[in-house]
């Protein structure tokens, strides 16, 4: 039901009443028009009809555009105010603000025979049930529902550039590192991508060791894609990534052509197994993923299935509870089974195919291959919604690779995957993994043995001289069980037990507790673990058995946190090592530190110590840590920075975000308050804090969607954000440039007069932060910009005068401009235009 004015319900129910007693008359008016519909209204009403706000509900092409507030004129003009309601609305937020601009100039009513906005046929208007409905030529196109996006008209510019450096050093060992750069940039419709890394270890002597992976260009199409240039052979676009034995593809001068759901539409469509639950009253079900409620949904007493539709797309787990009255009366663990956009067994494929040389690029790395021919196929089939089979071939430093998996939903709760491998000369390997669930219990098992022969592996250096690598003949195996169970809504219980044979030998057993409490009135978490693991080199081959306790909690709502631990372990020469640490953390807001912790640890060698930082400011993150060994009193030390270097749309800047959602867009914040911070929401997802002067926002690629902007918190100040929502639609790699506008505003309230003193009903008064439409007896309120105290007043889109104000001399009642009233008359515009150029 949508909300309606007492008003506008009056009308409607005298439209009904009349259209029952009245007879039929005939007269100029046109049926159907806003004069026909009026008629039977008293003279009274008929002045609340024409000429002041109206709220409605906006249609377009039968389906819900927004509930808005709209102006009808007795020339059959319908112009929109503001859209107040728009959270039901599945038509896409770019279309809203399209035909929010067109709106708002002022369209006629009835059937469209010249200059016709974004394909209208007819606007009609329906007084009984307060409805303004829009068909546009793409009506008998709504049920066709697209299965891709369509890419930007035109394609799309733009270049974002992320840096990483990573560093670590110690006393013991010279500095070493990592600097990476990956670039991504769009021109039309190709996108391109650039991946350099610098690497040296940290006590290698040897020379920086640099390579670049990726330099190609690639071009999406609906359901494919295809790569040209010197790249990385993978697996994108299938489901289900196969492995492959041996050595892998390095970089490749070549092309790669496949599956692609990057354009593809994810919607709304059901799990292929329905979830069903039972109430026995009126009660509501909560869906929850990972612990974090995603969903949640009114039912009636019965047997029924829940709306999976609006669930996110994969396979996982969620857990469904029943409440009723406000009690939980049950709770199940299904499972959600959505595969991301592969839901049409007619099109049961999904492949990869890569043909090139293998190249290397500016790299001095001696083992990467370079000369040989490589090729390489991979494959899905979607047997059924619950098999999916796998196969692979590859061609790899002369070394044919071939491997196989199926993917099996066994039931709801069941589910296993197998995959098998082998590569020439190299050897023969196998994976397998199952899940289980009952109840409040997961059970997950993995088990994966390789049968390795490398003897007849070489290495042939550039000259043509074989070289043998290390061989080894044998086999390893990796098994392991875990299961989880839940006991009640504060305690878990996880188990797991595992088997190696190879590089490590014998069996291991983990069996932790969990505990989510209070203490002192604080959040708490303790865990208890006991372990008894196969040895290792760090514990002198003898097995690793201890004994862990573990205590975090927060010490207020400051952002302090304090966690501590004792136990005992076996030591470096095979002793016994007991150990307690004690760690303290800080979260800061507003500040270039986000976060520092220190931690003390004292065990069997002495005394070790440790301590951390996070820090951001606009164009740089980062972390680091500084540690004591307490073992030999050795300082080591780590540091790690982000910065994002873009540019688009003739703008650039630094940030400190990540770009990671393929496209971004610069924003220009310009504002006559001291201080201010606005939030920006992607409807596509994401979302980033504004700050006057030039920010950046990470958007989504290919969707066509928009940028929301807000106040940050939940006291915002007197203030106009113009404009409030930005469209946009962009390739990966493609840069936008917005600026945004944040005017300081002051409530005014008065009343327009004509020449005589008559008022003025229906005249729009427009400012820069706002508008409004004057009532019957002339008052109106709206916002106004304090630094730009204009009002423009027009009628049908006609400039009829236009008023300087002076707040300084105006009355002021609780933060409203009373000015009082205001005579709209020719002279006023001349004088208002005479003062502005006067002030120029």
């Amino acid at each position: 039901m949508f909300p309606m004015t007492p008003i506008a319900a009056a009308l409607a129910l005298l439209v009904c009443t009349s259209a029952l007693a009245a007879p039929a008359t005939s007269g100029a008016a046109t049926p159907g028009s806003l004069i026909s519909q009026a008629q039977g209204l008293p003279a009274g009403f008929a002045d609340h009809f024409f000429d002041v706000p109206l709220a409605v509900r906006v249609d377009l092409d039968q389906q819900l555009l927004g509930e808005a507030l709209i102006v009808l004129s007795q020339d059959d003009r319908v112009t929109l105010l503001e859209f107040t309601d728009t959270g039901d609305s599945k038509v896409p937020a770019a279309t809203r603000d399209t035909w929010q601009a067109v709106l708002e100039q002022g369209v006629a009513l009835g059937a469209c025979t010249q200059s016709c906005p974004q394909k209208m046929i007819s606007a009609y208007y329906n007084l009984e049930s307060s409805q303004l409905s829009i068909l546009t030529q793409n009506v008998e196109l709504a049920d066709d529902t697209p299965r891709f996006y369509d890419q930007p008209e035109g394609g799309s510019l733009g270049l974002i550039i992320n840096n990483q450096l990573n560093l670590n050093g110690s006393q013991q060992d010279s500095l070493g590192g990592r600097y990476g750069l990956q670039a991504s940039s769009s021109v039309g419709n190709w996108s391109q991508v650039f991946n350099l890394q610098l690497a040296r270890q940290s006590g290698d002597e040897a020379q920086m060791r640099h390579a670049i992976h990726e330099l190609y260009t690639q071009r999406e199409l609906q359901g494919q894609f295809f790569r040209l240039g010197h790249f990385t052979p993978n697996s994108d676009g299938l489901t289900r990534q196969l492995r492959s034995f041996g050595a892998s593809p390095d970089t490749a001068l070549g092309v790669m052509y496949g599956s692609s759901d990057t354009l593809a539409i994810n919607d709304a469509k059901p799990s292929v197994y329905p979830i069903y639950v039972t109430a026995s009253r009126q009660a509501a079900v909560e869906i929850y993923r990972n612990g974090l409620l995603i969903n949640t949904q009114s039912v009636t007493a019965g047997l029924q299935t829940l709306d999976t539709r609006p669930l996110p797309g994969g396979i996982y787990e969620v857990e469904v509870r029943l409440v009723e009255d406000g009690l939980t009366t049950s709770t199940s663990q299904e499972l959600v089974y959505k595969p991301s956009n592969w839901r049409n067994a007619d099109d049961p494929w999904r492949y990869n195919l890569f043909a090139g040389r293998e190249t290397k690029l500016f790299s001095n790395w001696d083992e990467q291959a370079s000369g040989a021919i490589t090729a390489g196929a991979s494959l899905n089939y979607l047997v059924h919604p619950r098999v999916i089979l796998g196969l692979s071939a590859r061609q790899v430093r002369e070394q044919l690779q071939y491997g196989g998996s199926v993917d099996w939903t066994v039931a709801g709760n069941t589910s296993l995957y197998a995959n098998l491998y082998q590569t020439q000369e190299h050897g023969t390997g196998m994976d397998l993994q199952g899940l289980y669930s009952f109840g409040a219990t997961n059970l997950v098992f993995s088990h994966n043995r390789s049968w390795l022969d490398t003897r007849d592996t070489y290495e042939t250096l550039p000259d043509g001289t074989r070289l043998r690598r290390n061989t080894f003949v044998g086999q390893a195996s990796n098994s392991a069980l875990s299961v989880n169970h839940r006991l009640d809504a504060q305690n878990t219980l996880n188990l797991r037990v595992s088997h190696s044979q190879g590089n490590v030998e014998g069996a291991g057993v983990d069996l932790g507790w969990s505990r989510h409490d209070k203490l002192f009135g604080s959040d708490a978490n303790w865990r208890f673990s006991v372990f008894d693991r196969p040895g290792s080199s760090g514990t002198n081959d003898q097995r690793n058995r201890g004994v862990d306790v573990t205590l975090s909690m927060n010490l207020g709502t400051d952002g302090r946190q304090i966690s501590g631990s004792v136990g005992t372990r076996t030591a470096r020469d095979g002793g016994r090592d007991n150990n307690a640490s004690l760690t303290i953390r800080q979260d800061l807001t507003d500040h270039v530190l986000q976060s520092v912790s220190a931690t003390a640890i004292n065990d069997t060698y002495g005394v070790g110590l440790s301590s951390m930082a996070s820090f951001s400011t606009d164009a740089l993150s980062g972390d680091g840590f500084v540690q004591r060994s307490s073992f030999n009193g050795d300082f080591s030390g780590g540091l790690n920075l982000n910065s994002t270097f873009v540019a688009g749309a003739g703008k650039m800047l630094l940030s400190s975000q990540y770009q990671g959602n393929g496209a971004g867009m610069i924003i220009d914040v310009e504002t006559d308050l001291d201080e201010i911070a606005l939030r920006a929401d992607d409807l596509g997802g994401g979302s980033a804090v504004l700050r006057p002067g030039r920010n950046y926002v990470p958007v989504s690629a290919y969707k066509s969607s928009s940028v929301s902007f807000d106040f940050e918190g939940n006291h915002p100040p007197a203030a106009n954000i113009q404009p409030t929502r930005s469209s946009y639609h962009l390739n990966k790699g493609g840069v936008d440039y917005r600026k945004v506008t944040v005017m300081k505003t002051v409530t005014v309230l008065g009343r327009l007069l004509d020449g005589r003193g008559a008022p003025l009903k229906g005249h729009h008064v427009i400012n820069h932060a706002s508008r409004g439409v004057s009532e019957v007896d002339g008052f109106f309120s709206m916002e106004m910009s304090s630094s730009s105290p204009t009002l423009q007043v027009r009628y049908q889109n006609q400039l009829l005068c236009q008023f300087r104000l002076d707040p300084r001399h105006t009355t002021n009642e609780n933060d409203v401009l009373m000015i009082g009233d205001l005579r709209c008359t020719p002279d006023t515009l001349a004088e208002a235009n005479h003062k502005a150029d006067t002030a120029g």
